[in-house]
């Protein structure tokens, strides 16, 4: 049989502590006899060389254990050290290329708003010719309803009002020139065509904006802008994604504009809508080649109980514009509507409802009216 002797935490600290005082000893004899012996010389490099731990190591096997173990946990620690390096450097890394990554997409934005910004050739705009011969060749056109009549220039009138000479002469002067123009029903649209094929998401309506009553209100613009005048077209949705509401939505985008843009002429553009007659395309042939939708005001009254001071001014300016375009290409329009609704033409003293061609008409034939219009409006209103 074998004696084995257990240590205890006690008798290790006992050990501890009579070796500790063992090494003072022998370190303050060795440093006064530093020169005594040789042996005692090799005793001394021995303490000084190796740190306490390792004479311990010698003596009490466990304490080695232990020295091992704090060797381990240093080495982890290490590693721990040199990983969590590793990981800032690699955060860097790819923070660097993030940094790059969203500088590039920055620069890339940048490029594109200055190529925005660069000014682009305009594209060349037909101008509207005089003295060309004009004819209504609608098919199936409809009985024209009217109540009065000043000069050329027919009126229905579904209002309560009597009109009289002194109120349809129009005797009025444009002086502001500023000409607004915007969509309440953004969203009517025409009959599909070769050039302009869409497929209707309601009827013979789109959000598809490039084809709809929002891409005559475009080309209006655009001719209007070649006799020099400011033209604002807001191009907003306000019956989309909700029909109901749309006037109140319109009505605020107009204060908004003339909040910064004064105008006296305000034009909403809309398409005609028959209800009976889907098919429906009043169209007239101008010169040899244009066939244009024909056109219709509709002007608003207070008689419905909403105040509207100015109705009469309105009324004057759509009777002045279409007398001219008698004049200039007769059957261009149809007769004028006047209504008891106000429609938000309150907001300016020369404001409107035009409605350009029917759900029978297609795109390209109320592009080619605005042509028309344009140049009878700058023919009325002047340098």
């Amino acid at each position: 049989m074998f004696n084995v002797t257990v240590l205890k935490m006690k008798d290790i600290k006992k050990y501890f502590f009579i070796m500790l005082m063992i090494l003072i000893i022998l370190i303050s004899v060795s440093q006064y006899f530093s020169q005594s012996t040789k042996q005692e010389k090799t005793v001394e490099k021995l303490i000084f060389k190796n740190n306490m731990l390792s004479c311990f190591s010698q003596v009490i096997p466990g304490i080695a254990k232990i020295k091992e173990g704090d060797t381990k946990i240093e080495e982890q620690e290490k590693e721990q050290t040199e990983d969590t390096m590793l990981q800032g450097i690699l955060k860097t890394q790819i923070s660097s290329i993030k940094n790059m990554d969203k500088l590039e997409k920055k620069e890339k934005v940048q490029e594109e708003r200055m190529e925005e910004e660069i000014p682009k050739e305009e594209e060349e705009v037909d101008l509207a010719k005089t003295g060309l011969e004009t004819q209504v060749i609608t098919d199936q056109p409809l009985k024209e309803n009217y109540h009065t009549q000043y000069g050329k220039v027919k009126i229905k009138n579904e209002t309560e009002y009597e009109l009289t000479n002194e109120m349809l002469e129009p005797n009025i002067s444009i002086e502001n020139k500023n000409i607004v123009l915007f969509h309440t029903h953004s969203c009517e649209s025409y009959t599909s065509s070769e050039l302009y094929p869409y497929t209707p998401t309601g009827n013979f309506r789109t959000t598809d904006l490039n084809f709809t009553v929002t891409k005559v209100g475009t080309e209006l613009e655009n001719q209007l802008k070649q006799y020099q005048y400011q033209v604002v077209h807001d191009v907003s949705y306000h019956d989309y994604p909700a029909y109901n509401g749309s006037y109140t939505r319109s009505l605020a985008t107009v204060e908004k504009i003339l909040k910064t843009t004064p105008s006296d002429i305000i034009i909403d553009v809309h398409r005609d809508a028959i209800g009976s007659r889907s098919d429906y395309a009043p169209i007239v042939k101008i010169g040899e080649n244009d066939v244009a939708a024909q056109i219709m005001f509709v002007v608003g009254t207070n008689n419905g109980g909403l105040w509207h001071p100015n109705w009469n001014q309105n009324l004057k300016f759509a009777i002045k514009i279409q007398e001219k375009a008698e004049e200039m290409y007769p059957g261009l329009f149809k007769p004028i509507t006047l209504t008891k609704s106000r429609y938000n033409q309150h907001t300016g003293k020369y404001a409107n409802i035009i409605e350009v061609g029917a759900t029978g008409n297609t795109l390209e034939q109320c592009l080619t009216s605005m042509k028309y219009l344009a140049k009878v409006m700058a023919e009325v209103i002047g340098k």
